[in-house]
């Protein structure tokens, strides 16, 4: 997904609205970039805050910027700058980070970012995109730097086998028939959660896009039983399925990266298996909740 990101960003800065702000992230990656638009590529050094300070003030000239970095740096280490510079400006920017919750696991506990979209949550008016697939990326990126508003592009290691670009509001994926159990994967779980359903009559729908989320799709799929599986804390969008599903009885299994803190290192699998967000786990949580 970085891959594409790189070769997206290229094509979207031959407008001369879009200005690139890094903080030495993926630096090496855009010299290319950087030798043809050297005004429009700015790499502010291992300043996070900087890095998004300087985006706000690009965007109060009319700039269009699109700022990179690991999620933890992008998001959290930044997190007052975004609220302040960007939200309370009422400008909007494009924040694209890399390392998702934990694809950089053996860097320990500093790489990690599992909250990073409930974080930006507290935030009003963020769209937030979670590509399933590289080729998800590049459209992606063309509409939210063609537009005007603030998102979050959130870029993992990992994907789908297939690539669903149109795929902001629900689409289902998996049909079990009218009044079958739904299940909402989003982003690059959505094949994990195929598997663990396979051989029960669950219907399956996907989204890259869990903000806005689609709740008009929501209610046109939902019957009594809910299951919300997401690549990031556990319960991030609970609220507002519920809100949506608010005048009818249902049910909700909200899954996705626990609070607990594992102190562990490994890789991607392994937190997966931890967090029982690979087909195994996930198909315990499923039986449990449906079978209950």
């Amino acid at each position: 997904m970085r891959d594409a990101f790189v070769t997206g960003a290229e094509e979207v800065l031959a407008d001369p609205r879009s200005v690139l702000v890094l903080a030495d992230i993926s630096a090496a990656a855009f010299a290319p970039a950087a030798v043809r638009y050297p005004d429009r590529v700015v790499n502010v050094g291992i300043r996070e805050q900087l890095m998004i300070g300087v985006a706000g003030g690009l965007a109060l000239t009319g700039q269009r910027p699109i700022v990179h970095s690991y999620a933890p740096f992008l998001v959290e280490r930044a997190y007052e700058q975004i609220k302040l510079d960007l939200d309370h400006q009422g400008v909007g920017a494009v924040l694209v980070s890399i390392g998702a919750s934990y694809d950089r696991a053996a860097a320990g506990r500093t790489h990690l970012a599992p909250a990073d979209v409930s974080l930006m949550d507290t935030l009003d008016g963020w769209t937030v995109h979670v590509p399933g697939h590289p080729d998800e990326v590049r459209p992606l990126l063309r509409d939210v730097v063609c537009g005007t508003g603030p998102a979050y592009l959130r870029l993992s290691t990992r994907g789908n086998a297939s690539a669903y670009p149109e795929a902001g509001d629900l689409r289902v994926v998996r049909d079990a028939g009218p009044g079958a159990p739904l299940l909402v994967a989003v982003g690059p779980v959505l094949d994990a959660a195929l598997h663990a359903v396979a051989d029960r009559p669950v219907t399956v729908a996907f989204t890259h896009r869990p903000r806005p989320f689609d709740t008009a799709g929501l209610r046109a799929l939902a019957g009594g039983e809910v299951i919300l599986v997401e690549p990031y804390l556990a319960g991030t969008s609970t609220r507002v399925v519920s809100d949506a599903l608010a005048d009818r009885p249902h049910r909700l299994l909200a899954l996705g990266v626990s609070r607990a803190e594992l102190r562990r290192y490994g890789g991607p699998a392994d937190h997966d298996r931890w967090h029982g967000l690979d087909a195994a786990g996930l198909r315990r949580s499923v039986d449990a909740f449906l079978d209950a």
